[in-house]
């Protein structure tokens, strides 16, 4: 078993604390980020979850501009994890 794979999925407590992050104040966000949790949530790398964490940590506005393409990520999100990540959210 892979422990980098799986690390995130043996701790209930941080799966339901990322899920209740994902719940947002745009309706666009909070469609895009439970659809994708719903669809990828157990096959979530542990880069995974570190790149889902620093865009849950942005506002609202800001995320949604990433999430629909009209931006791309700066500073402490632009990394290639939060990247690629975002590539597969703009997709779900």
């Amino acid at each position: 078993m892979n422990t980098q794979q799986n690390a995130h999925q043996s701790d209930p407590a941080n799966r339901a604390r990322l899920r209740w992050r994902a719940r947002r104040g745009l309706l666009e966000n909070d469609l895009i980020l439970t659809r994708f949790l719903d669809a990828h949530e157990a096959d979530l790398s542990d880069d995974d979850v570190d790149a889902l964490t620093r865009l849950l940590d942005l506002a609202d506005n800001p995320l949604m501009d990433l999430l629909l393409g009209r931006a791309e990520p700066e500073g402490d999100v632009d990394l290639p994890h939060v990247r690629a990540l975002l590539a597969r959210l703009r997709q779900a």
